[in-house]
């Protein structure tokens, strides 16, 4: 893969256009670190963490790289206020945002000199991306784990229907765990990709052991996009899966969708190990991804497979 500077690796100052997803439970900052050390952009994810924690993750991320690195902030946690402080005041300068309007913070964080990401899952939101001034917008598939949209637009349909739309540094997310998918979305319009699954499976991440061994062990069709009554989230099917699908059985009952979610279910799940009663949140991609791998061989294998992959001849 080139070096050369594009509209992502020039905004953010990294060697190459590809961004770590700030994964609830998997993105500490032996994670970010590794990403950044790599040339990429690490992320932090504070979706997980409490503030106190944050500050920490953020500290000890700066000593482990002296290249950049950033903080992930999903809109629908506690404390966001306490959150964006922390991040001015340990002086990060890349924030990705999602699961809210990009209109609430990035506008304040832009005047402190910080560049602003923001996630999206439709074309109607990329536009509204635009309109508030962010200065990338990423935009992910259904395929992707975690928490998506409602409409359940694959990534190859919508990057290049937001791509039509905006004029802002577009990144692609979802589905993304090979470098032949990165050139891929390239192609269909991305100026980079964001990648969560398949960097969820290293040793760095700082997810559950048995949460990484059952990673590469999922097949096509061992998640599923469910809870749109409440936020989308895509799931591992397990015991915890199924008992949800039994709530859907006789019927779409919100309060009893909350009650069977309780707290701290993600925690338990890919924190804590419990593979069985935990959410266990990963993408389609997962089919793909055999081996729990150190971050730097994550990277090798992406820029060979980036490289190898041919434009077929009619």
């Amino acid at each position: 893969m080139q070096e050369s500077a594009n509209r992502i690796s020039g905004l953010f100052n990294i060697k190459y256009p590809i961004i770590q997803g700030g994964m609830i439970w998997h993105s500490g900052w032996k994670l970010a670190s590794a990403v950044s050390n790599c040339g990429g952009l690490g992320l932090i994810g504070a979706g997980s963490m409490y503030p106190d924690v944050l500050r920490e993750n953020i500290q000890k991320c700066r000593k482990a790289t002296d290249k950049p690195f950033g903080v992930n902030v999903p809109m629908l946690y506690p404390n966001l206020d306490e959150v964006i402080q922390i991040i001015l005041e340990e002086g990060v300068k890349i924030v990705f945002t999602s699961a809210g309007n990009p209109k609430t913070y990035t506008e304040a964080l832009q005047k402190e000199g910080l560049k602003v990401a923001h996630v999206v899952s439709s074309t109607k939101f990329a536009m509204k991306c635009e309109d508030a001034g962010v200065d990338a917008i990423v935009a992910e598939g259904f395929e992707a784990g975690g928490h998506n949209g409602r409409d359940e637009t694959t990534t190859f349909c919508l990057i290049p229907n937001v791509k039509n739309h905006i004029s802002k540094p577009l990144i692609a997310a979802g589905g993304i765990a090979l470098g032949s998918q990165m050139k891929a979305a390239m192609i269909l319009g991305a100026d980079g990709v964001q990648i969560g699954s398949r960097f969820a499976a290293t040793i760095e991440a700082s997810s559950h052991d048995n949460w990484k061994k059952k990673i590469t062990e999922l097949n096509e069709g061992d998640t599923h996009l469910t809870l749109k009554e409440l936020a989308p989230v895509r799931l591992v099917k397990n015991k915890f899966f199924n008992d949800l699908e039994e709530i859907y059985s006789v019927g779409r009952n919100s309060e009893s969708l909350i009650t069977a979610l309780g707290r701290a279910r993600a925690k338990r799940g890919m924190f804590e190990g419990d593979m069985d009663e935990g959410e266990l949140e990963i993408g389609q991609i997962s089919a793909l991804i055999d081996k729990v791998l150190p971050v730097a061989n994550v990277f090798e294998n992406l820029l060979r497979e980036f490289e190898e992959a041919k434009m077929p001849k009619f």
